[in-house]
């Protein structure tokens, strides 16, 4: 039995990936930074079809930046590039969190249930990558000058006495970002690191390198195993895992950058030549394939909600904006809707706590929700957000004199809200809804309210959506609730519907 495979697998944010197979079963993780959960686990027995499963963490870290409590966060930071391996009937991931200057360890027997345990290492270890090898534990890891450091059997600290030293310094000559990203394997007796780079010379773009060695400290030799965009903007293609199917067939999963919608991934095939793992078809990344994996049922990486639970907990597609305040959310409280309550002041929905947020799509979606404002308290605002540095929101603002406003807003260059254009609105119910066109690199977002649900009204102007690295994410979709005078108030939000289209609901 084969399918087909169409890439890219997601046009959504999954970056970072690192792929294992453990027996019919490949399991993936990614990075997810400042959203919580974190670190997520997804399965697939094909390739194609994949669905999250868990979360490593609820949260990373219990303190006023991972809070938001702290003007600034965790943007951009939080869990990265994490290594996943699979040795003796358990699982281990690693990564490093730059805004805790610490490298993080957990291991658990069941990858899909947990629970799992932690241990944490000082300092940071850039693109991680564990190696198992005779009975010893290595993480290699660094940008340019990749270094080795050996573990304890337990994998749980740096061993004392261990092996910590300089294992390779990569190439500067015509090179703008040196070889970083390492995944390591040792195949039939010998070590593979694979890196990407960034060259200064020829095509100018990211691309797949491996080292090899038939020693772990020996001398490596080198190759470029691939070097494509798929004729996107120049973007090369680079970044992940390497592994093979029960049928001993080899695949890789890398991403490439894809503007505003974030790192998008694809599923390439690898042919061994002369001992090398050459990705691609004739060095191209195909636009598709056939993969001989079972057929399986497609499960949606971003869904629609109507909020009926019969507990207090949400859809594994959801991810709040930091760490959440529990004690501020419910689907209970109301059954059949999502509850978000203030809990402190704030003048920014960048450092608003408890924004629900889920992923955006390509090539376009748009997400809907109807919110009961009827609770509210003067200088609340509530709404939907296209979410990074540069965001653009539409919502509902409580006045002073306890009226109502439709207002669409944007990021004024300092993380403060510009609003762009306000309206007297009547109701104490209101749908609001974004529109995200990523086609060609379009990269747009427009804003629309109504009182009805089927009478739309364009608010504010079109959003200029960029991808910038001080979010290093790629837009979502969340839903928000913040007080600018008293906290205590509350919305509740009756569906969140989504679509896989630029087209009103």
């Amino acid at each position: 039995m084969s399918i087909m495979l169409k890439n890219p697998i997601f046009w959504s944010d999954v970056p970072d990936v690192d792929v294992i197979r453990v027996e019919s079963a490949f399991y993936m993780v990614s990075t997810s930074m400042h959203s919580m959960p974190g670190c997520p686990i997804m399965k697939s027995h094909n390739l194609r079809d994949w669905e999250i499963v868990s979360y490593v963490y609820n949260t990373l870290e219990d303190n006023r930046a991972h809070q938001l409590l702290d003007d600034n966060g965790i943007y951009g930071q939080g869990q990265w590039a994490t290594s996943l391996r699979y040795h003796n009937n358990t699982y281990y991931l690693c990564f490093s969190s730059n805004d805790m200057n610490q490298f993080y360890v957990y291991q658990t027997q069941d990858i899909e249930e947990g629970p799992w345990t932690r241990s944490v290492i000082e300092g940071i270890y850039h693109d991680p990558a564990l190696l198992f090898d005779q009975g010893r534990v290595f993480v290699i890891y660094g940008c340019g000058d990749i270094r080795i450091t050996e573990l304890t059997e337990d994998v749980t600290a740096v061993k004392p006495d261990g092996m910590d030293q300089l294992l390779l310094e990569t190439p500067k000559e015509n090179i703008g970002l040196r070889c970083e990203g390492c995944h390591a394997y040792k195949l039939n007796g010998e070590y593979y690191l694979l890196f990407i780079e960034w060259p200064t010379d020829g095509k100018q773009r990211r691309r797949q390198v491996c080292y090899r060695s038939t020693e772990l400290l020996g001398n490596y030799e080198r190759k470029i195993i691939l070097d494509d965009d798929m004729g996107y903007h120049n973007k090369g293609i680079a970044q992940g895992a390497i592994f093979d199917t029960p049928n001993n067939e080899w695949y890789a999963m890398l991403f490439q950058d894809h503007d505003a919608v974030g790192r998008i991934p694809y599923i390439l095939p690898v042919e061994w030549e002369n001992g090398w793992p050459m990705i691609g078809m004739n060095g191209k990344a195909p636009e598709q394939l056939e993969i001989n994996l079972p057929d399986d049922e497609a499960k949606p990486l971003v869904v629609s909600d109507d909020f009926a639970y019969e507990k207090n907990e949400l859809a594994l597609h959801w991810q709040w904006n930091h760490n959440p305040d529990h004690s501020l959310w419910s689907v209970t409280e109301r059954p059949g809707y999502l509850r978000l309550t203030t809990g402190h002041l704030t003048k920014s929905v960048l450092t608003a706590p408890n924004t629900l947020t889920q992923r955006t799509e390509g090539p376009a979606c748009s997400g809907t929700v109807l919110l009961d404002v009827s609770n509210m308290k003067a200088g609340d605002f509530a709404g939907l957000i296209a979410f990074q540095s540069n965001f653009g929101t539409v919502g509902i603002k409580r006045k002073e004199n306890g009226e109502y406003a439709v207002v669409m807003t944007m990021n004024d260059g300092n993380g403060n809200e510009k609003v762009v254009e306000e309206k007297t609105f009547a109701n104490e119910q209101i749908h609001l809804n974004i529109i995200f066109n990523f086609d060609d690199s379009m990269d747009e977002a427009t804003f629309y309210y109504s009182s009805n649900g089927q009478d739309w009204q364009p608010i504010g102007k079109t959003l200029q959506m960029k991808y910038t690295l001080d979010h290093f994410m790629g837009y979502r979709i969340g839903i928000f609730n913040y007080a600018t005078r008293e906290h205590g108030g509350y919305v509740d939000i009756d569906y969140f519907n989504y679509d896989r289209g630029n087209h009103l609901l």
